[in-house]
């Protein structure tokens, strides 16, 4: 069984191209030799869209090795399905055969530990199959795979095993979209990385990333970046360990060796962590399987590597209840009316998130819990765990992220946000409480289109204004705001290093 039909990834992009003409770009020719889409209708009875799928960007790799360049191909390959092999890409592009369209490359988020190229599907319809951008944005819309869990993360922590293989395919996608997308109509100095959650988190390495010098000019994260907790592994080396354990090999210096040589559906079961969660286990530290500081790829730790992003555009943000879907494991009574949070389960809960001992649980719940009242009600308890864990797992690090950005930005602008959109899953009859806002992933979706005129001027976020604007139906420019939850992005990265572990 290959990697790519036992992971269900396609290790491809996506081209999508939008005009109101007839054109199409026929068979375009590539490093590896010529490829042949197929054309489809798009919005409006003139309107179509070229689509090329599974266009290899790379070799099919060994295991634990990076990605090398594709040999290419004898004849005309046909792009119009996805294939079970690795190292592919799909291109979207609306007909108008146009040159220098900006690109926009998008990178899959599942925790680095499952996903695929085009996300999920229903009846032929794809969560990323980047039509709507494509067709009302005209640019050029890259989907790309990349390995994912064990594959794609496990690392000895030495030379033997760096790991950051998921990394590097997303690397070879860009640097082969950088080299053949003018051939699609596309501007090569114009590309966009842009990805949710752990893509979101890949974007940010991206472009800190010295290998991606000159090839990327902007990126996009949503709910993710490169300082979140759960995005750098410090200690890669226990993990493979048990993974060693589980196959039966040695965790000696011969580990890696031995690893090489088992099945890849073997290892990956074997790499397989638990989503499930407690007060004194969040399910955020489950997430183990991710980048680590391997001295090549990520040379230094994330935080000291923002001027390698100083001619870099970056737009970052969150989703106001981001950490809904993780609090919800951790404290389950969350989305039961009927059942009450106890005071302990939040004080156990901050304890095993700031890990420094009972003088910072202590000043943390007392931060979150200031505005409670003699008699806090069960919702208000409710919503602070989510809150915490909010600001824990994504805003205080995009904050931080944003701020060490425009720090270091020499013509790049920043820009932050904050979706606030009422989950649709909330409410009396609903599975989520009748105050749930924007969980994680609720931005992924769009089923009412919306209107591409906003009605409000976006701000550049600077170190002093911090400037960011809130996203949702309702808009205006009210919605204009600065220093997201400032009282405790301060907590976090400011008072919390300050105390004492105990």
């Amino acid at each position: 069984m290959s990697i790519i039909k036992m992971l269900g990834i396609l290790v491809s992009s996506a081209l999508f191209l939008g005009s109101a003409s007839a054109a199409t770009l026929g068979v375009v020719y590539t490093e590896g030799g010529m490829v042949q889409g197929k054309n489809i209708n798009s919005d409006g009875l003139f309107r179509t869209m070229d689509v090329f799928k599974g266009i290899p960007f790379a070799d099919k790799p060994g295991k634990f090795e990076k990605p090398k360049r594709h040999p290419g191909w004898d004849g005309v390959l046909k792009a119009t399905k996805f294939k079970p092999r690795c190292m592919q890409l799909n291109l979207l592009q609306s007909d108008t055969l146009s040159t220098d369209l900006p690109v926009m490359v998008w990178i899959y988020g599942g925790g680095f530990q499952v996903g695929g190229s085009m996300g999920a599907n229903f009846l032929d319809n794809y969560l990323y199959d980047g039509e709507e951008i494509a067709n009302r944005g005209n640019v050029i819309v890259v989907t790309l795979g990349y390995r994912v869990g064990t594959l794609g993360f496990l690392s000895s922590g030495d030379a033997s095993g760096p790991g950051n293989y998921g990394l590097w395919d997303q690397h070879a996608a860009i640097a082969w979209v950088n080299r053949n997308i003018r051939a699609f109509g596309g501007d090569p100095n114009n590309l966009t990385v842009f990805g949710e959650s752990a893509g979101a988190v890949s974007s940010s390495l991206q472009t800190l990333s010295p290998h991606n010098k000159g090839l990327i000019r902007r990126a996009i994260s949503q709910s993710g970046v490169a300082l979140c907790p759960w995005a750098i592994n410090r200690n890669p080396r226990a993990f493979a360990e048990k993974v060693a354990e589980k196959v039966g090999c040695p965790k000696d210096d011969q580990m890696m060796a031995c690893l090489k040589l088992i099945d890849a559906k073997v290892l990956t079961l074997a790499g397989t962590t638990s989503l499930s969660g407690s007060p004194s286990t969040p399910m955020v530290d489950n997430l183990v399987l991710s980048p680590v500081i391997d001295g090549d790829f990520l040379p230094d730790h994330p935080g000291n590597l923002f001027h390698n992003a100083a001619d870099i555009d970056y737009l970052a943000g969150v989703n106001s209840m981001d950490a809904h879907l993780f609090a919800s494991q951790d404290v389950p009574e969350i989305n039961n009316p009927i059942a009450n949070v106890p005071v302990s389960d939040v004080k156990l809960l901050l304890g095993s998130l700031t890990k420094k001992g009972e003088a910072a649980t202590n000043n943390a719940f007392a931060e979150y819990t200031a505005d409670w009242g003699d008699k806090p009600s069960q919702n208000t308890m409710k919503k602070t765990v989510v809150m915490i864990e909010t600001d824990y797992i994504f805003l205080v690090p995009t904050q931080v992220a944003l701020y060490l950005h425009a720090s270091n930005a020499q013509s790049a602008h920043t820009y932050s946000y904050l979706f606030s959109v009422p989950s649709r899953m909330a409410g009396i009859v609903q599975p989520y409480p009748s105050w749930m806002e924007a969980d994680h992933a609720d931005d992924l979706q769009d089923p009412n289109k919306g209107e591409s005129n906003v009605p409000v001027t976006w701000p550049a976020y600077t170190t002093s204004g911090q400037k960011y604007l809130e996203i949702n139906a309702d808009m205006n420019r009210n919605y204009v705001h600065e220093k997201m939850r400032v009282r405790f992005v301060n907590w976090w990265s400011n008072i919390l290093p300050s105390l004492p572990s105990v």
